[in-house]
């Protein structure tokens, strides 16, 4: 089961601001990024359900991150259907990230009040989202819906709305700053946080990670 409840994974992702968006099929390697992500500050990480052995490697993952990482909040991404989100809790999802919405996979999280962040890309899903229980939404692609314009947007009317925008988040400051100067939650970020040519160059990613995170304090204490 999860080793934290739904609120206190939505206020650590508040609080740490940027969520890794990480897969890779060598489990070594994906304990080196959990580790130099956490060493840098990020204590929230999404490892997302998208290879073959997914769901062997996260198994294997969750259990080094509670050995090795107590305050680290280790969740699933990519799920695309119920009986997949039931899998990962089983196993140990803190929380678990959609790219659609589905009430039938709140139902799952709900019901052992697993945090849920479905994907949505309008006003409507939205509000459909969050009458189903949802306290965190997902917007992605998050370019392709409008960017942080459209996170804007759906302040005007929803400000109670937390929002993580996924795809096309880079970490550059004045795109970090256009994105929490619009309101965001926190952001979800992939490759742009984690580039392949880093992967196995371990002192250059740590030093970059911890540069990302400078320049996220940076970000947010400027607003």
């Amino acid at each position: 089961m999860a080793n934290f409840t739904r609120i206190d994974v939505f206020k650590e992702m508040k609080k740490s601001g940027i969520v890794p968006v990480f897969y890779h099929p060598n489990l070594m390697i994906c304990k080196r990024i959990v580790r130099l992500c956490y060493n840098a500050g990020f204590t929230v990480f999404e490892f997302t359900n998208r290879g073959e052995q997914a769901n062997l490697i996260f198994k294997e993952l969750i259990e080094y991150v509670r050995e090795e990482f107590e305050d680290l909040m280790l969740g699933i991404g990519s799920v695309v259907d119920a009986s997949t989100a039931a899998y990962y809790i089983g196993i140990g999802a803190d929380f678990v990230v959609s790219p659609i919405l589905s009430s039938e996979m709140a139902k799952v999280c709900n019901r052992q009040k697993i945090g849920w962040i479905p994907g949505c890309g309008t006003l409507t899903e939205i509000s459909n989202a969050e009458s189903m229980g949802a306290e965190v939404i997902k917007i992605f692609p998050s370019l392709s819906v409008g960017g942080p314009q459209f996170v804007k947007d759906i302040k005007g009317p929803f400000p109670w709305t937390s929002i993580m925008p996924t795809g096309g988040v880079t970490t550059e400051k004045d795109n970090l700053y256009s994105w929490f100067e619009a309101g965001v939650h926190c952001v979800g970020i992939g490759s742009n946080l984690i580039p392949n040519e880093m992967i196995n160059d371990e002192n250059t990613l740590q030093e970059y990670l911890i540069e990302v995170s400078k320049n996220l304090k940076q970000v947010r204490s400027n607003l």
